[in-house]
């Protein structure tokens, strides 16, 4: 038996090229990295801009290092808060007080 085999015509719409393909996808993968690092820079400075409150500059931390700041006032991220916030550590104390107050008042 002698039998052939035929493919189908190609249709140059339906075909990819790993030429075409490659630096498009390089290039989308700079355009989002190059984006990641613009929005984490944001994040960074809005940390320590002095335009922001001290609850402000707090929040961005937490959320630069998805972490929440400790109730406890001798943990010693306090330190590391403050300076990557650029805060004095009675204005990180002053806010962690704060913070229990409102959780207090919230539960009764």
């Amino acid at each position: 038996m002698n039998t052939m085999t035929t493919w189908p015509a190609k249709d140059e719409r339906f075909t990819f090229r790993d030429a075409d393909i490659l630096p498009d996808y390089r290039q989308r993968r700079a355009l989002e990295e190059r984006d990641r690092a613009e929005q984490k820079r944001e994040e960074v400075e809005e940390q320590h801009s002095g335009l922001n409150s001290v609850d402000l500059r707090i929040r961005a931390w937490e959320k630069v290092h998805g972490l929440r700041m400790p109730s406890d006032p001798k943990h010693p991220v306090l330190q590391a808060i403050a300076a990557a916030t650029q805060l004095a550590l009675t204005d990180i104390l002053n806010e962690q007080e704060l913070r229990s107050a409102r959780r207090t008042s919230a539960g009764t």
